[in-house]
C-alpha cells in the first residue's frame, strides 16, 4: 500500500492505494512471462520521464568501480520509453547505510533530501513498509548496532541485504539468500540487515511470482558471479516475471524485489553525473504514467563513493 501525504500547513491528509508487491514467492519459473496486459487495465501517460541519452545502451563510468547504462528493454512497455536503468558498484569503493525515519525523529523524505540530508551520493528503497505500519518496514530491518526499524524477520522473505561487515574478508554489500545460508550463520557477520523478497535465488535460478500479472515501475538488488552489486530500475511498467527472465540473461544471481509503484526511486549524484529515476505505473490500482515527483520514504539505503 503506498500512502501520499498531502502537508497543507499544520494539516496532513494522506491517500492510500495499494503498490505493486508479492506476499510471497512461489516456483521456478518454467516459461517466459508475456507482456499481455488485461483487458480492464487503464491506459494513461501524460508524463514522460528524460531521456538521458548519454547512457542509452552503453556502459558510462560514474567513477571508478560505479558505472550505468540505460538498456532499451527486449519488448516495449505500453507506457514511457521502455527503458531498464541500471547502476552497477563495485561494494570496494563505496560505504552504504541503512537510513530509517525512526531514526530521525519520523521525519519522511524523499532521496533527494536523503542524500542532501546525510552526504550520499546515491540513494533507493529500503524494501517495501508494513501495510500497517508506514514507517515500519515490512521484512527485517536492523539499521545498525544502535537501530533496528524492524527486528523481526518475515515469512517467506527469502532474500537478505548485508551489509557494514564486523569481519574482514567481507564484501561490504552482500545479497544472501537464506534458503542456501540460514539467518543464525549470518546475523553475527554483519551490522546492517534488510530483508526482501526473492527474485532470483543463489545459483542464478528464477522464481516464480504466479498471481495474476501486474506491470508496473520496479526497483531491483541484485549481484552477479563477481560480487558486483546491481540497482535496477524502470519505470516503464513490466511484470515482475519479465524483470526476472530480464536479470537471468544478464547472468544475475540474488535478486531482491525492493519496492514498485509511484514510490520506486534512484537517485545518483556523483560528480559530473545526476541521474533522477522515479516511478509511476501499477496497472491494477495506479494504471498512469503522471507522477512527476518523488515521493517521501521511510526508508532507504543510501550509498557514499569512498574518497
Amino acid at each position: 500500500m503506498v500512502k501520499k501525504l498531502i502537508f497543507f500547513g499544520t494539516l496532513t491528509l494522506t491517500f492510500s492505494f495499494t503498490a505493486c508487491s508479492q506476499v510471497e514467492e512461489e516456483n521456478i519459473v518454467q516459461q517466459a512471462d508475456s507482456l499481455a496486459i488485461p483487458q480492464d487495465t487503464a491506459l494513461i501517460s501524460p508524463f514522460k520521464n528524460s531521456s538521458y541519452t548519454r547512457y542509452d545502451n552503453k556502459w558510462i563510468e560514474l567513477s571508478k568501480g560505479i558505472s550505468y547504462i540505460e538498456r532499451t528493454a527486449p519488448d516495449s512497455a505500453i507506457v514511457n520509453n521502455s527503458k531498464i536503468s541500471i547502476l552497477k558498484i563495485d561494494p570496494a569503493v563505496a560505504e552504504f547505510e541503512f537510513k530509517s525515519a525512526t531514526q530521525n525523529n519520523r521525519e519522511l523524505l524523499c532521496v533527494v533530501d536523503y542524500a542532501e540530508k546525510f552526504d550520499y551520493n546515491i540513494v533507493i528503497n529500503a524494501g517495501m513498509y508494513d501495510l500497517r505500519n508506514y514507517y515500519k518496514s515490512k521484512g527485517l530491518l536492523i539499521n545498525n548496532a544502535e537501530h533496528a526499524n524492524n527486528p523481526q524477520l518475515y515469512p517467506n522473505y527469502n532474500m537478505m541485504i548485508c551489509a557494514n561487515p564486523k569481519k574482514e574478508g567481507l564484501s561490504n554489500f552482500n545479497v544472501v539468500d537464506l534458503t542456501f545460508h540460514p539467518w543464525s550463520t549470518i546475523r553475527s557477520k554483519y551490522s546492517s540487515f534488510s530483508q526482501g523478497l526473492r527474485m532470483i535465488d543463489a545459483e542464478g535460478r528464477p522464481m516464480s511470482w504466479n498471481k495474476r500479472a501486474q506491470y508496473c515501475s520496479q526497483l531491483i538488488v541484485a549481484e552477479d558471479k563477481d560480487g558486483m552489486v546491481y540497482f535496477i530500475f524502470t519505470r516503464s511498467p513490466y511484470s515482475q516475471n519479465y524483470m526476472i527472465n530480464f536479470m537471468v540473461s544478464m547472468g544475475l544471481r540474488n535478486a531482491v524485489y525492493m519496492e514498485g509503484g509511484p514510490q520506486t526511486s534512484l537517485y545518483v549524484n556523483i560528480g559530473e553525473h545526476r541521474i533522477e529515476k522515479l516511478g509511476s505505473y501499477v496497472s491494477n490500482t495506479y494504471p498512469t504514467d503522471a507522477n512527476g515527483e518523488f515521493w517521501p520514504l521511510p526508508n532507504v539505503i543510501g550509498v557514499r563513493v569512498k574518497k
